[in-house]
């Protein structure tokens, strides 16, 4: 995925917005109708917002007042201003101040129409939206100003796009004018040079470097390894299972994520799912730092002797140090190891000993600095993590509620998959189980938003944008929007035939972007495919899942990837077909023995959730 696309949330937005009048028509339109809730239907539902001061009642929704009209502006700010000075002018009884406000008002109206040409600009106070994911506002903004706006974030300002031939523009058709920027800058510190964050001549470099290694054989052989951390991850819940206790998702999906991206880049097991270590630890604090930057109105961490007075900087670079020593051991073993074998290096290389992509690059010969090592293994490990994290968690959120794909699921997974793990050709037959993820994926996209920066001058929508502009691509917006999908807010998985091609930015003319598009598309769509695929196939295969009756309301908050607020909380329940065909075997004793030492740090994950502040509700 377009992973770590820094997704800025409403604690950046300190500044105001203020915009055009939109004509009658276009403001009659404005709001659109949601659909009725029903089984299976959920309008994405906005709670009122804190105000800046915590101690104030809350206002009206921000949605009703956005739909009010309350942030649309009557034009040109000059001529506004000028108003009442024509007016004072206007009574003038004498003659001259008429004849001057009369000129006024002359040069007002050719002000109004220069503002009718221009971009339309959201201002006015948005304290409201501190506290709300990013992308809910951004919506509810799309619907009274349209596909293309301006927003000021304090004193910067931000084009917000959410039209597919736009997006399509920036990310394919004119893709050399525009750069990672905003996003480069907040992730510098983790991932420097790095694959995502790269720019002009490195990112080529890099991609040439990187692409060969998720070749086929590749692939098959991480699908072997993405079952056999399926069956671990189903152990761990099994225990949670027979204790009656309830799995919180998020967590256990993160674990699961960073265990398979560990051996995928480079040949790490983390065994997060069963225990702890300070390198795992240095991971996630690492992670939450990359957020809180893409949060975080003021880049204070750029003055360097902060990092060494803010509590939460020293621990980051003690995160990172950790980091950075466990990584140049596994360079250090991983050249001595393709010194030993001595193999040709040939196309579509793959080491028995180690299958990694790092072993990969280290094997090609490649002219490349362990610094330049460290930062494509960040890049991989951060990217590769999050994303399949989020979009599983948000797959069984989706399914939860909807016994209807369940049965469909099961039945397809029982008539491929049987008792055994998927190979890479019973994935491509989950066809069913596939087009789960890819709605999964419309809902939730992760990243919501994707950022890029102009380079040089351009036009969107009939709009000039100067070069050095900040764009947010809204891939929440065009997901979700009314005029490009048949009730957006409704899980459909049936909206993307089975017998069809699977939906990527081309079959939907960059309508639905669940990888982002262009040459700067996620070079790992299919890795994290048949990853989430294998995950969703062999959990609903062995277990009920039913949300924990005492769990609070799932809610959305913004970091690099959609997060929950309170996590996602669901009691699992062993199928009973599944008893009764491991019945016989051993093997489910001698497992459950050995993670028996384990068992408190399994169930960790069932650990009553601490309610925090929601942000948004949703379905």
């Amino acid at each position: 995925m377009e992973a770590c696309s820094a997704t800025p949330s409403g604690a950046a937005l300190r500044g105001t917005f203020a915009g055009h009048r939109l004509p009658a028509q276009r403001q009659a339109a404005a709001v659109v109708a949601r659909p009725a809730c029903r089984q299976g239907r959920h309008p994405l539902r906005v709670s009122a917002s804190a105000s800046g001061d915590p101690g104030k009642p809350k206002k009206d929704s921000l949605e009703d007042r956005i739909a009010s009209g309350e942030f649309t502006d009557s034009g040109s700010t000059k001529e506004r201003l000028t108003r009442p000075l024509r007016r004072v002018l206007a009574k003038d009884p004498v003659g001259p101040g008429r004849m001057i406000a009369m000129q006024l008002a002359k040069i007002g109206q050719r002000w109004q129409r220069r503002a009718a040409t221009r971009m339309p600009t959201a201002t006015g106070d948005i304290r409201e939206i501190v506290g709300q994911p990013v992308f809910v506002p951004l919506f509810k903004l799309y619907q009274i100003y349209g596909k293309i706006f301006k927003l000021s974030f304090g004193p910067k300002q931000f084009v917000i796009v959410s039209d597919p031939e736009m997006a399509k523009q920036i990310l394919l058709h004119n893709a050399s004018n525009y750069s990672k920027g905003l996003l480069s800058e907040i992730l510098d510190f983790v991932m420097g040079q790095g694959l995502i964050p790269a720019d002009g001549e490195v990112w080529k470099v890099r991609r040439r470097a990187v692409v060969p290694a998720l070749h086929k054989k590749y692939l098959a052989a991480m699908v072997n390894m993405f079952g056999e951390c399926a069956e671990h991850g189903a152990r761990v819940i099994e225990q949670s299972a027979k204790a009656g206790k309830a799995v919180e998702m998020e967590n256990f999906f993160s674990r699961f994520g960073l265990d398979i991206i560990g051996k995928a880049v480079f040949n790490y097991d983390f065994d997060s799912l069963t225990h702890d270590d300070p390198v795992i630890q240095a991971v996630y604090t690492t992670l939450r730092e990359a957020e809180y930057r893409s949060t975080y109105p003021i880049a204070y961490w750029n003055i360097v002797p902060l990092r060494y007075i803010v509590p939460r900087q020293r621990r980051n670079m003690e995160a990172l140090q950790v980091i950075q020593e466990t990584l140049n051991e596994l360079i250090a073993k991983c050249k001595q190891l393709v010194e030993e074998e001595d193999e040709e290096f040939v196309e579509e290389f793959l080491s028995k000993a180690d299958p990694s992509i790092l072993h990969f690059l280290i094997a090609s010969g490649d002219d490349i600095t362990s610094k330049q090592l460290k930062d494509d293994m960040m890049t991989l490990l951060i990217a590769g993590h999050e994303t399949t994290a989020a979009v599983l968690t948000w797959t069984f959120h989706c399914i939860a509620d909807r016994p209807d794909v369940i049965a469909r699921l099961r039945e397809e997974v029982d008539e491929v998959l049987g008792d055994g793990r998927p190979g890479f050709e019973e994935l491509r037959s989950l066809r069913y189980t596939t087009r789960v993820i890819n709605e999964s994926m419309r809902m939730y996209p992760q990243p919501p938003v994707l950022i890029r920066r102009a380079l040089a001058d351009d036009v969107l929508g009939g709009y000039d944008v100067p070069a050095g502009s900040d764009i947010f691509i809204s891939t929440w917006n065009l997901h979700r929007s009314p005029e490009l999908w048949d009730e957006p807010d409704h899980f459909n998985p049936d909206r993307f035939p089975v017998d069809g091609p699977t939906p990527n930015e081309q079959t939907h003319d960059f309508k639905y972007l669940p990888f982002g598009g262009g040459r700067r598309k996620c070079i790992g769509d299919q890795f994290a495919l048949f990853e989430a695929v294998t995950a969703l196939a062999m959990l609903i295969r062995r277990f009920d899942f039913e949300r924990a009756p005492d769990a609070p309301p799932v809610a959305m908050t913004t970091g690099a990837t959609i997060h929950t607020t309170n996590g996602l909380w669901l009691v699992p329940k062993a199928r009973q077909m599944q008893q009764e065909q491991h019945a016989a075997g051993a093997g489910a004793g001698v497992a459950a023995a050995a993670f028996t030492e384990q068992r408190e740090l399994a169930l960790a994950f069932t650990e009553p959730a601490k309610p925090q502040q929601q942000t948004t509700a949703t379905p």
